[in-house]
């Protein structure tokens, strides 16, 4: 096994690229088959193919927010 970095990428509007080794597990611990280097994962909750994106976020207007907020350490988390 190789210490390949691995990315993650949210497209405007769209899915999380996923680039590298990665095992992707459902909640009951089940592999899903990667074939793949680079990944889609759908973040708007509309796929059909979930974990994995199949475009239903153009079709339905999903609108996300592309930053991640840090926290200031010694901050409260906002409410």
């Amino acid at each position: 096994m190789t210490d390949a970095a691995v990315t993650i990428t949210p497209l405007e509007n769209g899915p999380y690229l996923v680039n590298g080794p990665v095992t992707v597990l459902d909640a009951d611990g089940s592999e899903y088959r990667v074939d793949r280097s680079t990944i889609a994962l759908c973040r708007c909750g509309g796929s059909t193919s979930k974990p994995f994106c199949d475009g239903t976020h153009s079709k339905i207007g999903f609108d996300a927010a592309e930053r991640a907020v840090r926290e200031t350490d010694g901050d409260e988390p906002p409410k």
